[in-house]
């Protein structure tokens, strides 16, 4: 006898694939609340999304992005865009926004997202390359250069109603939502620490001004600590440089022709900091005999200089999951406001002897 096959063995594997709704049975939920689980909303406490995700996992469930996005309109990607920094592999990245990468790229999986990474063409309107052409949903920005400059753009996107977060320092009235890391407390750690040491005259190498607001807030806060020490910051000791070795090796030759006495060093980041310790060995000087040197980052190079560069971390885990959460929210609709994450203090030799 012949029998009528279509659909037999498609409709028998259709009907074995897990659904949400059985996810929802086995963890006593409803099926709204695994939908806004698996999406990652903050809605679900973190108990009741990892009790679901694990269920999701023993049942091998895939989200159908495709079919939630056509729904609500939504591509599931969010653009992650760099800005170009010179470095010496030519990598044009930041390392320390090397290392956020991973998070960034792991939380976006765990809240069912693709992200595309690109640069920031300045020259070119970035600005309107990707929510507007329906390629993302929001856009992740790192880095920015001169602020100052920068700030045009943000304030394109916010006029055009683009979702986006930056990573940065969160300045009053800055456009945009800001995660950053506490630099002027961060600052006043690092200068502590030296003034601890018995170090008084603390030199400061980076661009100490509004162009550049990330490190103006880390001299800010040393010069803090010093006043709350009773040592009042020599202007002279403070030297303007770009986040590269070049210009940390430069920033150290200026202040011998400045023919100032010092006996610490911070640095407004790793980078600037290793051409620093460069500079200082070439002039015959030791670390941390007659200068201390302190870092900003904690950047994978950081614990291989010689001596080992005491720095301070920013956490780049939390600063990834912050930005992608923070962006999710925003595209939801949902309230926001700008977050501060603190630094901690990495001691190594080049300090601490």
């Amino acid at each position: 006898m012949l029998r009528n096959e279509t659909g037999g063995q498609g409709a028998r594997e259709a009907k074995e694939r897990p659904t949400s709704f059985d996810i929802a049975q086995l963890a006593g939920v409803s099926q709204p609340t695994v939908s806004r689980a698996l999406s990652g909303n903050p809605s679900v406490s973190e108990a009741t999304r990892k009790r679901i995700e694990a269920i999701a996992r023993q049942l091998n469930y895939k989200v159908d992005k495709n079919a939630s996005s056509l729904r609500r309109r939504e591509s599931k990607t969010l653009a992650l865009l760099f800005f170009e920094d010179p470095t010496p592999d030519q990598s044009l990245i930041n390392p320390f926004f090397l290392s956020m990468l991973g998070s960034l790229t792991r939380t976006c999986a765990l809240r069912g997202y693709d992200l595309l990474t690109s640069f920031q063409q300045l020259s070119s309107d970035w600005h309107v390359d990707y929510e507007d052409s329906r390629r993302a949903d929001g856009i992740i920005l790192l880095g920015y250069g001169d602020f100052e400059e920068y700030r045009v753009r943000l304030d394109q996107l916010i006029a055009q109603g683009t979702h986006f977060v930056r990573w940065g320092s969160a300045q009053p009235g800055a456009p945009g939502t800001v995660i950053g890391c506490d630099n002027i407390g961060s600052g006043a750690a690092a200068a502590e620490h030296l003034i601890a040491l018995g170090r008084r005259r603390l030199g400061f190498i980076g661009q100490a001004n509004n162009h550049y607001p990330e490190f103006f807030d880390r001299y800010r806060g040393a010069c803090e600590a010093q006043r709350a020490a009773g040592i009042e910051p020599n202007p002279a000791l403070q030297v303007d440089a770009l986040n590269t070795q070049a210009a940390g090796y430069e920033a150290v030759q200026e202040l011998v022709r400045r023919q100032v006495d010092l006996d610490a060093l911070f640095c407004a980041s790793d980078t600037i900091a290793i051409g620093a310790l460069t500079a200082l060995q070439e002039l015959g000087l030791t670390v941390p005999g007659d200068v201390a040197v302190i870092g900003f980052d904690d950047i994978p190079a950081a614990s291989l200089t010689h001596p080992p560069l005491t720095t301070v971390a920013q956490n780049y885990l939390l600063a990834g999951e912050t930005l992608v959460d923070t962006l999710l929210r925003l595209i939801r609709g949902e309230a926001v406001a700008s977050v501060t994450l603190p630094g901690k203090l990495i001691v190594r030799r080049s300090t601490a002897g």
